[in-house]
């Protein structure tokens, strides 16, 4: 065994099924080591991809996600997935494969200081080294998995991982176990009961957090033990079912003003799991009292009325506030018809009518074709607001966004992830133009794994959410468009470039020769046989 074999079986022990990269001769060890030892590797058309992809790996599996890039640039590519992983909080393990030891450091071909990269986007960045690797897998593992979750790095020399090893792959149930957090005190529950307890007008607000927990139904039998109203952030969508009576829905995206219009009528606001990543108190609490319950303390402005917190375990402050408390909570000011008829006036508001095919229509439509269990994965634009706030979402882990990296190009290599992860669950890509030019090459990968996944591209033109913007901003519009030309009917082509395909010399001559005599863009297929270059590339 060498030590790729062993770095291999250690993530397979962690429960790593798969690693998402692109390859180059420096990481072609690992994936021989991958192809032995039993991880998938899925091929990806962007590094950035692959970061995405394990991103959503690790939410949906509850082991790290796996990606793999060279150095240089594959690194530098690589660091928006991870990025992306690190401030929306999800497990990960990304090694970036390197130059022989004795090289690093030097200037040489593609050579940057890996550590210096990505230690700003992890909760660590350690150098895998001869004698000491299991023990370092140990670490990354462990780091990954505590909370809060996040991304680790490891930085593998070609040297490294064709050497061999007498390390034995090390127990990770063990030895990896995550470090728990503290559990907050009797004292501090207390308060938080009796708080909730004699408000009149209490409203939940549920977060990011929370999406990690093992058993979200903590969060149902917390909100239905004191009456509670809940309204939810865009990435805690699910966690409870939102035909839940008490559900008023997504706060902070479209029509925002409308949901904090109650949330402001609240004589206290109950954040359980909400991290400020997603969208601070102040952006919508105004002067109502904060309750706060995650595992760390409130990152507050100075504005918030921070009454009281109950840091630590999320689970277990869950698990105690759902205690029968000594005096039963107060009446409650809104009532279910209140509820109701908000979340018609909220719905309504969302769908103004102007009488054409418009994208809440098109949203619609798919949640209409979407079993209630199914999947959606989506990306950052103007459709992220709409989408969020617009789309009942029934189930944990069934409504995939970043709202704290709020990356674009992360809605189709999410999906991608989402249905190898979960074959057995239907999953739906829901993208808006500018998203699907930043990523349409990884429709290659879902074809090559044969996956059943509808991409819709809401093709509106523009870079919708810049648009509007600029114009509530009094700026030009400048920049933001996609396409100028209204499209033909019917269209045969994407965002108005034409697709041709060619199968021999004389055709792509042809080809070529139109295009440049044509007044914009051509996409031209040609399908090849690169048999030869095993010959003539190095030769």
């Amino acid at each position: 065994m060498n030590n790729a074999d062993l770095i291999v079986a250690t993530l397979k022990a962690a429960g790593i099924t798969r690693g998402f990269g692109i390859p180059s001769g420096n990481v072609l060890p690992l994936i021989e080591a991958m192809r032995q030892g039993g991880i998938d590797f899925v091929l990806t058309a962007h590094e950035g991809s692959a970061g995405f992809a394990a991103d959503v790996t690790g939410r949906l599996t509850g082991a790290p996600g796996f990606c793999l890039a060279t150095l240089g640039p594959g690194a530098t590519n690589l660091a928006t997935g991870i990025g992306n992983a690190w401030l929306d909080r999800s497990p990960l393990i990304a090694i970036t494969c390197n130059l022989n030891t004795d090289q690093l450091g030097r200037r040489i071909q593609m050579w940057i200081d890996h550590h210096a990269l990505f230690r700003p986007i992890t909760k660590a960045t350690l150098p895998l080294r001869r004698g000491e690797i299991a023990a370092t897998l140990v670490e990354a593992i462990r780091l990954a998995l505590s909370e809060p979750q996040g991304p680790v790095h490891l930085d593998l020399p070609e040297d490294v991982a064709l050497a061999p090893t007498n390390e034995t792959v090390p127990d990770i149930a063990a030895l990896a176990a995550p470090t728990p957090l503290p559990h907050a005190d009797a004292a501090a529950i207390l308060r938080a009961r009796d708080l909730i307890t004699a408000a009149r007008r209490p409203i939940a607000v549920i977060g990011a957090s929370a999406m990690r927990l093992r058993d979200p139904d903590a969060l149902r039998r917390v909100v239905e033990h004191y009456g509670l109203p809940f309204a939810t952030t865009t990435m805690a969508k699910g966690l409870i079912d939102e035909d839940h009576a008490l559900s008023l829905g997504c706060l902070e995206r479209a029509c925002r003003q409308v949901q904090r219009k109650l949330l402001r009528s609240a004589d206290l606001i109950v954040g359980l799991g909400y991290d400020t990543i997603e969208v601070e108190y102040e952006a919508w609490i105004g002067d109502v009292p904060l309750l706060h319950v995650d595992i760390e303390a409130a990152d507050i402005a100075p504005s918030v009325k921070l009454v009281h917190q109950l840091v630590g375990e999320l689970s277990f402050s869950l698990a105690e506030l759902a205690q029968p408390v000594a005096e039963p909570p107060h009446s409650r000011t809104l009532k279910d018809n209140d509820l109701a008829a908000h979340r018609r006036a909220f719905q309504a508001a969302l769908r103004p009518g102007n009488g054409g095919f418009t994208a809440h229509a098109a949203i619609d439509a798919v949640r209409r074709a979407l079993p209630d269990d199914g999947v959606l994965a989506f990306d950052v634009g103007a459709h992220t607001h709409q989408i969020a706030s617009q789309w009942p979402a029934y189930a944990p882990k069934t409504f995939l966004i970043t709202n704290g990296w709020s990356s674009m190009g992360f809605g189709l290599p999410a999906a991608i992830a989402a249905k190898l992860a979960r074959p057995d669950l239907p999953v739906v890509c829901l993208i808006g133009d500018g998203c699907f030019q930043m990523t349409c090459g990884e429709v290659a990968v879902a074809k090559r794994h044969k996956l059943a996944l509808p991409i819709v591209v809401l093709d509106d033109r523009w870079l919708a959410l810049i648009k509007v913007k600029q114009i509530r901003r009094q700026f030009p519009l400048y920049g933001t468009a996609l396409q100028e030309e209204e499209y033909r009917e019917p269209p045969a082509h994407y965002f108005g470039v034409p697709a041709r395909g060619v199968r021999g010399p004389e055709d792509l001559e042809a080809a070529v020769r139109q295009a440049l005599a044509a007044d914009g863009p051509t996409v031209i297929e040609a399908v090849v046989d690169s048999e030869h270059y095993i010959d003539t590339v190095y030769d």
